[in-house]
């Protein structure tokens, strides 16, 4: 008897996996905190957003996924005052982001100064821990974990008409909730390190912060394809590429009265 029981218990299991959510699409938002400030100019600094939200589609299937922007009429915050125009660009609008979570592998498409760059990488594991806690978004039971990110941010700052950039060194917390309901290691940021779909998640103490908003089991699974479009380079010289750009940009800018700071 205890056999048969065990071997129901095995069946039933089965039957619960096989039925649960393997493709799909999410919508998220994200609300970023602006921690930004223009030195020596009090009136432009208040008058600079102190938040803004970007909208983000997920699709998944195939132990693959797509992330990228939905465009919104140009969701770009414009700033004037005192002879200056600030235009400011969050980062990730014309970003596509691929996973193949088999392959341990993500490609990103990636826009910098109307040139299309395309960065393969591995997907780099990070060292979760379960808190036990749990919460119900959407519909799904969700867990929560959370870790702890080390590396490098660019840091922007604005003196006397000067944009200036550095980087410094950063340590971001992260908080995700995921659903086992959905055995996919998808979600915004982070993906293919849980095991299961991330609806919420939280970075840089709460400045950062993704919700699903929608949940749909429908998705073209043909559309989530690798993306060629661009020069083909690493993640290292991405950066040093995006470092001469930023500086290049801001020779062409000394002078004129407008400017463009990008999030990114």
């Amino acid at each position: 008897m205890k056999k048969i029981s065990l071997a129901l218990i095995s069946i039933c299991f089965a039957l619960v996996t096989l039925a649960q959510q393997k493709e799909g699409k999410v919508i998220y938002s994200r609300t970023s905190q602006m921690q930004m400030r223009v030195n020596n100019n009090d009136q432009l600094s208040q008058m600079l957003p102190k938040s803004r939200t970007d909208k983000f589609e997920l699709t998944f299937g195939n132990n693959q996924s797509l992330w990228k922007h939905i465009d919104e009429d140009d969701n770009n915050d414009e700033i004037s005052g005192n002879g200056m125009q600030i235009r400011m660009v969050a980062p990730g609008q014309n970003d596509i982001v691929f996973h193949d979570f088999s392959a341990a592998k993500k490609t990103e498409q990636r826009d910098m100064m109307d040139k299309k760059f395309i960065i393969t990488d591995s997907i780099r594991k990070l060292p979760w821990k379960l808190t036990g806690q749990t919460k119900t978004i959407l519909g799904h039971v969700c867990q929560q974990a959370t870790t702890q990110r080390t590396g490098k941010r660019t840091q922007t700052t604005m003196d006397n008409g000067k944009i200036e950039r550095k980087e410094v060194n950063d340590t971001t917390n992260i908080v995700a909730w995921f659903t086992s309901d959905i055995p996919v290691p998808a979600g915004p940021e982070v993906q293919g390190q849980l095991p299961g779909l991330i609806l919420a998640l939280d970075m840089y103490d709460g400045r950062v912060v993704y919700k699903a908003l929608e949940i749909s089991p429908k998705v073209d699974v043909t559309t989530i394809k690798e993306p060629t479009k661009g020069k083909k380079i690493t993640p290292d010289e991405f950066t040093n590429e995006r470092e001469k750009m930023m500086q290049e940009m801001q020779k062409n800018n000394q002078g004129n009265g407008n400017r463009v700071i990008r999030m990114n």
